[in-house]
C-alpha cells in the first residue's frame, strides 16, 4: 500500500514539472510585438554585382523579432552600397588608363580587374610649323616644352596677321612720308617745331643673332655690320652685295646670292635721323662699324648717267659722285 502512495506521489511532481516546462516557453504562435517586413539584396545578387555588374532585384522577406545588434555586421544593402555598379556613363575604359597600370573596370564591356592600354608618351616637345600638327593621344609627363621664338613680335608679323595668337602691326612701308627725326625748335614753323610725317614705331629696329637688322619703320632688312665690303667702284659695289649669302659678313640668316642688294637713295635716306649726327642714325641704332664715308645707291643721277647718288650716313646729307670713285656699299634686302 505504501508503495502505492509514492507511485501516485512521484507521477504528481512529475506532471506539475511539465507543465512548469510548458509555462516558461511561450506560446510560439503568439510571439511578443509584430515582425518587421522589408526587402533586401541576396548574396547571390551581391555576387553578380561583382561579377558581372548586374543591377539586381530586391526581395521582400518578414525579419525575426530579434538579431544581431547595431554594429555586428554590415546588411547586405550596406555591401551592395560600397560594391562598384556599372557605368557606361562614366566608366573608365583601358585606353582611359595609362599602359600597365591595373583598375576595376565599371564599363558593361569591361568589368573587373582590367590593365590599361593608354600609351605613355613621357616628356612632349611641340616646335611650331607652317601646317597644323597631330597631338599624339596617350599620357604626357607635362616635362615636355612648346618651344617659343623671342622673334614672335607684333612688330615682326605683316599688319592684321594673326601668328600663333599674336596680330602683327608691321608694314612694309607707312602710307605718308616719315618724320626726319628732328625735334629741336630753331624757328617758329621749321620741322623740329611741327614734326609732320608719320611717327617711328618702337621699337625702331629689331635685331638678332643672325647679322641682319629689321627697320620696322619701312619693313627693310639690312646687313647689320656696316662696313663688310670696305671701299668700292660703283660696279665692284654692286657685284660684291649681289653675292652676298649666309656666312658671310657675319650672317646666319639662311639668304643666298641675289636675296641682297644695294639700296636706292631713298631706302639710304630712309636710315637718316636729321636730329642726329656722326652718325646721323637714329639713337640707340644697333649697326656696327658705320662708315664716315659715303654709301653708293643703286640710283643713277638723271642728267649726268656715268655718276650715283650716295649718302653721307654720317652726316645725313646726299649727292652724287662719278662711279668710279670708291665709296662703302650697304647691303639692304625686302622692300617692295
Amino acid at each position: 500500500m505504501r508503495s502505492k502512495h509514492i507511485l501516485i506521489v512521484l507521477s504528481i511532481v512529475a506532471a506539475l514539472a511539465a507543465g512548469a516546462v510548458v509555462v516558461l516557453a511561450g506560446n510560439p504562435d503568439d510571439p511578443p510585438g509584430l515582425p518587421e517586413t522589408t526587402s533586401s539584396y541576396t548574396l547571390e545578387d551581391i555576387y553578380d554585382r561583382l561579377d558581372t555588374g548586374a543591377t539586381g532585384t530586391r526581395i521582400t522577406f518578414t525579419e525575426p523579432i530579434s538579431g544581431p545588434t547595431v554594429g555586428t555586421m554590415h546588411a547586405l544593402n550596406d555591401i551592395v552600397g560600397v560594391a562598384p555598379a556599372l557605368d557606361n556613363t562614366n566608366g573608365a575604359a583601358a585606353a582611359d588608363v595609362l599602359t600597365g597600370q591595373s583598375f576595376w573596370g565599371l564599363t558593361g564591356g569591361q568589368w573587373g580587374t582590367t590593365t590599361g592600354t593608354m600609351p605613355d608618351n613621357g616628356a612632349v616637345t611641340l616646335t611650331p610649323a607652317t601646317v597644323q600638327q597631330t597631338i599624339a593621344i596617350g599620357y604626357h609627363s607635362g616635362s615636355g616644352t612648346v618651344e617659343g621664338d623671342a622673334d614672335l613680335v607684333a612688330a615682326n608679323i605683316a599688319q592684321g596677321v594673326d601668328l600663333f595668337g599674336v596680330v602683327g602691326t608691321f608694314s612694309t612701308y607707312n602710307v605718308g612720308v616719315p618724320r626726319t627725326g628732328q625735334t629741336t625748335r630753331y624757328a617758329s614753323g621749321d620741322d623740329g617745331d611741327l614734326e609732320m610725317g608719320v611717327a617711328w614705331p618702337s621699337p625702331r629696329f629689331i635685331t638678332g643673332t643672325t647679322g641682319v637688322v629689321t627697320d620696322t619703320l619701312t619693313g627693310l632688312i639690312w646687313l647689320e655690320d656696316a662696313r663688310c665690303f670696305g671701299t668700292r667702284v660703283w660696279e665692284e659695289a654692286v657685284a660684291q652685295v649681289n653675292a652676298l649669302n649666309t656666312g658671310e659678313c657675319g650672317l646666319s640668316d639662311g639668304s643666298v646670292e641675289g636675296d641682297w642688294r644695294l639700296p636706292s637713295v631713298r631706302e639710304l635716306e630712309s636710315l637718316i635721323d636729321y636730329g642726329a649726327d656722326e652718325p646721323a642714325l637714329p639713337d640707340g641704332h644697333p649697326f656696327i662699324r658705320v662708315q664716315t664715308n659715303n654709301y653708293w645707291s643703286s640710283t643713277k643721277h638723271a642728267d649726268a648717267t656715268s655718276d650715283s647718288w650716295n649718302v653721307s650716313v654720317y652726316h645725313g646729307y646726299v649727292t652724287s659722285a662719278y662711279r668710279a670713285n670708291r665709296l662703302s656699299a650697304w647691303p639692304v634686302r625686302g622692300g617692295q
